[in-house]
Order: structure tokens, then sequence, then C-alpha cells
């Protein structure tokens, strides 16, 4: 059920600037600002060999990430992104075996175009978990 690592999530005051270093430093494709006001962030990606990071920032006073943000105020690492190969038959198995999906259980379109679904961090480990449709 569970697939490749998508992305690790870095939650940001800035997502430009702090991809910045990932393109400058290490060679890293950064992609463009983009903003997801159904999220309530803005993405910038870093593309990896293997993986990418995803740098966030809020959308607004209202975003899901403000408090992160706000009581981390250097940023730090928010979510991690798993893909799945059915994200409705991995959703129910899930609450199946007792985790919990937050938000209202379907799946919104995320950043990469594709549904995504998060799952409570207390279910994990205490990382916030987001699953995608691979």
């Amino acid at each position: 059920m569970l697939g490749r690592l998508n992305h690790v999530a870095i939650a940001t005051k800035d997502a430009v600037k702090a991809a910045k270093i990932y393109g400058t430093a290490f060679g890293a494709q950064i992609s463009e600002a983009v903003p997801l006001p159904e999220h309530g962030v803005i993405t910038v990606f870093a593309t990896l060999p293997n993986t990418k990071i995803e740098f966030i920032e809020p959308l607004g006073e209202a975003s899901p990430i403000a408090k992160f943000v706000e009581r981390n105020p250097d940023g730090g690492i928010h979510h991690i992104c798993y893909e799945v190969v059915d994200i409705i038959a991995s959703r129910d198995t899930l609450v199946k075996e007792g985790a919990r999906v937050l938000g209202d259980g379907v799946p919104k379109i995320g950043a990469h175009g594709k549904p995504v679904l998060f799952l409570h961090p207390k279910d994990f480990s205490g990382a916030l978990v987001e699953i995608e449709q691979a």
C-alpha cells in the first residue's frame, strides 16, 4: 500500500527564500511559488534525485500552518508525504486500522494536481502524514 516518499514539507515564513539555498548551495531545481488557496499555503519545491522538499508558507492569517509558523518562527519540518496506488482504498484501510483522517475524509487536489489526504500525527509517532495518489 505505501509507495515511495514523495516529499518532506518544511513550513516557513518565506518559501522562496527558504528554497533558495537548496538551489544555490546544492544545485537543486527550484520551482516557482504556487499559491494553493484551497490548502491555505504557498508552495515551492526543490527537486532532488530521489524525492522533493516542499517549502510551505501561510497564505493569509486563516492558513492551517499559520500557528505552526508562529510557534516555529525559524521554520521546521511540517509533514511527510507518501505515494499510494489507491488513495480511497488506503484511506479505508487506515481508518479500519484506527488511523484518523483529518478534515472530512474526502481527498482534495494537492500541489501536484493529484488527490491528497492528511493523517493525524498522534497516529504516526507524532508525524503529520500526507498520502498522495500516485
